[in-house]
Parts: C-alpha cells; structure tokens; sequence
C-alpha cells in the first residue's frame, strides 16, 4: 500500500485534475457544435458522458502509473466524476445529491477501474 500512499496520491489528483480539464474543453467545444448545427436535444446527455468516459479514460492514461491500477483508475474516476457533477453543478446554479449524482458515481467508478487497468498493462515508453 506505500505506492498509493505516496506517488499514487500525486498520480490521482494530475488524473482528476486532467479528468476535467480535458471535459471542460470536451464541452465547450460540443457547445460550439450545438451553436453551429441543429443538433437535436436528445443527443445531448449520451455525447456528454461519451465525453466524461473519454477525459476519465485519458486522466487516467496521463497520469496512472506502476501497480494498483485499478484502484488509483477507480479514484480517478470516482473523484473526477465528483468534481465535475460539482463544477457544472455551480455553473448552472443547481446541487442535487440525489439517485441521479450516485449512479454517476458508480459510472464514473467503473470507468476509472477499467481504465486503470487498461493504463497500467499499455506499455509506456
């Protein structure tokens, strides 16, 4: 347990912190896309957790080295999926805790295990 105790920690927050980085300019550029196209509304939830598996996927690429991939993907995921729910949440002015936040969690969990997992058996040069 000394490797996510010590880099490990350092690994999961760059992972968080690319994690929203990377949905930040994720949306902003699908904004950009619904402004030019008439795209229709019901595409808008499905490309936008298209866009959190991506930036959870690639923080954790970015940032997940050596042993317990897994677990440090899984914080990844459970702490970058929280820290966006929160960001959009104090841009559109609207907190809700409910079913709807956990169940994004959970997603954002799995994703981050698996992820993980992907990174640390890539070979990195």
């Amino acid at each position: 347990m000394q490797n996510i105790k010590g880099g490990g920690v350092v690994s999961v927050i760059k992972g968080v912190f690319f994690s929203l980085i990377i949905v930040l300019v994720g949306v902003l550029i699908f904004a950009g896309v619904i402004k030019l196209t008439s795209l229709s509304s019901s595409a808008i939830k499905p490309v936008n957790q298209f866009i959190k598996v991506l930036a959870i996927f690639f923080g954790c690429f970015i940032s997940v080295r050596g042993s317990l991939g897994f677990l440090k993907g899984g914080f990844v995921g459970v702490l970058g999926t929280a820290l966006i729910y929160l960001t959009f949440s104090l841009i559109g002015g609207e907190i809700s805790f409910g079913m709807p936040f956990i169940i994004d969690l959970v997603f954002g969990l799995i994703v981050g295990i698996i992820s993980g997992i992907i990174t640390v058996n890539v070979k990195k040069d």
